[in-house]
């Protein structure tokens, strides 16, 4: 028997309804198994990474990779991708993003959502209000948001294969995370969507092979069996975000041919997953962020073999993140639209149709660079061999890169810890692929003994240090009464917990999740 806890939202009742969750129910009893084995599986080549295995593209799908094939035509809706806003489920984003001239606005229910119970089912009940056209916001200054007439087209992202939902039991056990948020969704809104003539449209996060692409496969088709819907009618995009993704690129697009629209580039969460899976190899130590930009010999190879790949195959290949918060009066604002303006241009001349950004301010900045590249788009790119995909820079490290890893990391975390995944850091808009950069950097400095440029060796000492030093200036000024309702301490030994461990912590949300409502 499926049961939810009760959220203290006004309109729950609405969505969790009993045959909604048993649609939900349906999909866990059905597809549980499935992934509790693709988890197993994923366990299993991790263990072999460790042991000195190295990613590499299969004997077992050469075929596929030789053969002259292409997936299906692309929805009218989705033709035009030149720049897609993220952001999470909050009623304001909602409304925001819908209006904010994008073609695309994901629905983040993963790396830029906090997973807490209540902002899970509000983020529903506002996509559902969304759909409905009857979202409505007040703010606390009395301004009303409203959808505008020309929208942008509505996709979601649900929480990745390994995460859970530990609100909703079956058997006492927590529902998969991933189809909770993917049943929920299509259940309310699918035929809505379709009578409207769009469809349903899905971001899949964190794949790391393409038997994971054949288990969404499975589940959409059976998605449309259980609810009535025309065959294919869900469509879908795929983020490749961890480097055994990017080995496998033609087996994902080929097992969603039917369904899928696009790959897109996920550039933080790749460099996370190669410390993750190779960390442990003394020639993958990776050097601060500041000196890991795209034009980086390992990110630029498999940024390339993705527009590539997905020009071969007749997908669209999706720029990355432009972070950046451009601020009105701030005379560095313009320094940081150059900086855009020059990385969608890289991305263009790589052939990329299209990118995303985080804030509206660079919607039309951004969608102006792939309008002026469209008829001088580069496709004729040079091979990408396995060796580039391995080219990590020289380790070089700055006491003050480590520093800021660190404190980004906390206010990263206090805020997730209290209920806000998407933050403004440093005029910048950081998610949970932050945290993970910065921590899984961290640890395999530590881990190799890596010395920073002015020469002591990075351990936990320092590292701890330099918490120390970081949590002394997030707390400064706090009141006693205040400091009680901080999430700044469990913030802070959540770090030191994810990057002074022997072994690599998996994901930081595992960890974290605990501590949310």
């Amino acid at each position: 028997m499926l049961r939810a806890a009760d959220p203290n939202i006004p309109s729950f009742e609405e969505l969790l309804t009993s045959d909604a969750l048993a649609f939900v129910g349906e999909l866990v009893r059905e597809f549980s198994p499935r992934l509790d084995a693709l988890l197993q599986k994923r366990m299993l080549v991790h263990q072999s990474l460790r042991n000195g295995a190295h990613p590499d593209f299969l004997d077992e799908t050469r075929e596929i990779r030789k053969s002259d094939w292409k997936v299906e035509s692309i929805p009218v809706d989705l033709r035009q991708r030149r720049v897609e806003i993220t952001g999470p489920v909050d009623r304001k984003m909602v409304i925001n993003a819908l209006n904010s001239g994008a073609d695309v606005y994901m629905a983040d229910f993963e790396d830029s959502h906090s997973p807490t119970w209540d902002g899970t089912i509000q983020g529903q009940v506002n996509l559902r209000d969304a759909v409905d056209r009857t979202i409505r916001y007040t703010g606390p200054d009395g301004r009303e948001y409203k959808l505008g007439e020309k929208l942008a087209t509505l996709m979601m992202r649900p929480r990745g294969l390994h995460l859970i939902e530990k609100h909703v039991l079956i058997a006492s056990r927590p529902v998969p995370a991933s189809l909770f948020d993917y049943g929920l969704f299509l259940y309310h809104n699918a035929k809505k969507l379709i009578g409207r003539g769009t469809a349903p449209y899905f971001y899949i996060p964190k794949l790391e092979s393409y038997f994971e692409a054949r288990f969404w496969k499975e589940i959409f088709n059976y998605s449309e069996n259980a609810l009535k819907l025309p065959h294919a009618s869900i469509r879908c995009s795929v983020l490749i975000e961890t480097i055994l993704a990017g080995f496998q690129m033609d087996e994902i697009l080929y097992e969603l041919r039917e369904r899928i629209t696009a790959l897109n580039f996920g550039r933080w969460d790749y460099i996370f997953s190669l410390v993750k899976f190779l960390g442990h190899d003394s020639r993958f130590i990776v050097p601060e962020r500041p000196l890991l930009p795209m034009t980086t010999p390992f990110l630029k190879s498999g940024s390339v073999l993705l527009a590539k790949t997905c020009h071969k195959r007749g997908a669209y290949p999706i720029g990355g993140m432009a972070a950046q918060v451009p601020i009105k009066g701030d005379p560095r604002s313009q320094d940081t639209i150059d900086k855009v303006v020059v990385d969608k241009k890289r991305e263009a001349s790589e052939g990329y149709v299209g990118a995303w950004v985080a804030h509206p301010g660079l919607v039309p900045i951004v969608k102006n660079v792939f309008n002026e590249a469209v008829e001088s788009r580069n496709t004729a790119i040079a091979d990408v061999s396995r060796d580039d995909l391995f080219r990590v820079p020289a380790p070089k490290i700055s006491e003050q890169a480590l520093r800021t890893n660190v404190a980004v990391s906390l206010r990263y975390l206090e805020s997730w810890l209290g209920g806000v995944g998407c933050v403004a850091i440093n005029n910048l808009m950081e998610d949970t692929a932050t945290v993970e950069i910065c921590r899984a950097q961290i640890w395999q400095w530590i881990h190799h003994s890596a010395k920073l440029l002015d020469g002591p060796t990075i351990t936990r000492e320092l590292f701890r240090s330099i918490l120390n030093e970081e949590m002394a200036k997030l707390t400064a000024g706090i009141s006693a009464q205040a400091d009680e309702g901080s999430y700044s301490r469990t913030a802070g030994d959540l770090l030191d917990a994810l990057v002074t461990s022997n072994g690599f912590p998996e994901f930081m949300t595992l960890l974290a999740y605990d501590y949310l409502g």
